[in-house]
């Protein structure tokens, strides 16, 4: 299936609480740009009246518009080739795509190749994953990545030490994206892509460690099941929220005998560290 970008031209003040108004109806990836945000959902789920009631409700709050654009799969290729850089995370991690040239100078390579998927590293919330990956013991771990995109968080597992990581999406193309990254970064014998949800986990042990870079509204609802999944003491790197939703993305894990650790922050977003109590 195909998806649609949302454009929203919008001010920085209003321009979260837009992306908590998309949130709420559907869109579940999101992009900061200079001019405002672009939001992604699924071709089939995309209404055009829900985001003009969406941002008639703030007007004469600033310069607001938006224009949307549906991304097949053979556009997507296209696009992402265009503006796909490569990386450097934390000086330690480089990011390209296979015709990007190698950087042996830096202790750990990742190369993408996104089709469909989300998740570069060029996106905060990956980059601050990563940075918090770094902090990380995954020495012999067991590991979950949920909402894996392209499998990049799963792929620094396994450069970490991660004996084994269990990589999960919703999309059909994304799981089979990150099953195809895990190859060419040749650690497919430790990772193994799921196609599902949190459901999708049902009869597995307790992991080492879970990573979930999602979105706000994803964490806060399986944030019952998270502390099911993670073994006791050990941690759990949250990301795809603002610095305004980390008190709510906290008390929701306390809630749930999660302990806060620490966080990190870019541009407004977060990525944070819990442990199982």
């Amino acid at each position: 299936m195909d998806f649609v970008e949302v454009r929203v031209l919008a001010p920085r003040e209003l321009a979260d609480i837009l992306v908590a108004e998309l949130a709420e109806v559907g869109y579940s990836t999101f992009e900061d740009n200079d001019e405002g945000f672009c939001a992604y959902i699924d071709e089939d789920q995309f209404a055009a009246d829900a985001v003009t009631e969406i941002m008639s409700r703030y007007e004469g709050q600033g310069e607001l518009g938006y224009e949307h654009r549906v991304i097949t799969r053979q556009n997507w290729n296209a696009e992402w080739e265009k503006n796909f850089e490569p990386l450097v995370i934390a000086e330690k991690v480089s990011v390209r795509a296979p015709f990007h040239e190698a950087r042996p100078d830096l202790q750990y390579e990742i190369v993408i190749m996104p089709r469909m998927s989300f998740g570069t590293g060029h996106h905060d919330t990956t980059a601050l994953m990563i940075a918090n990956q770094l902090d990380v013991d995954h020495q012999g771990k067991r590991v979950l990545d949920m909402g894996c995109g392209t499998g990049i968080l799963a792929i620094m597992a396994v450069h970490l030490g991660a004996s084994y990581v269990l990589a999960v999406d919703v999309e059909p193309w994304t799981a089979e994206n990150a099953a195809d990254n895990a190859l060419e970064n040749n650690v497919q014998d430790k990772v193994e892509a799921r196609l599902g949800d949190i459901t999708a986990l049902e009869g597995e042990a307790p992991f080492d460690i879970i990573l979930a870079n999602i979105n706000r509204n994803v964490l806060l609802d399986d944030m019952g099941a998270y502390g099911q999944y993670l073994k006791s003491g050990c941690p759990i790197l949250f990301s795809g929220f603002y610095e305004e939703d980390l008190a709510l993305i906290r008390a929701a894990a306390e809630q749930n005998g999660l302990r806060y650790g620490s966080h990190r922050t870019q541009n407004h977003w977060v990525s944070a560290i819990f442990y199982q109590a």
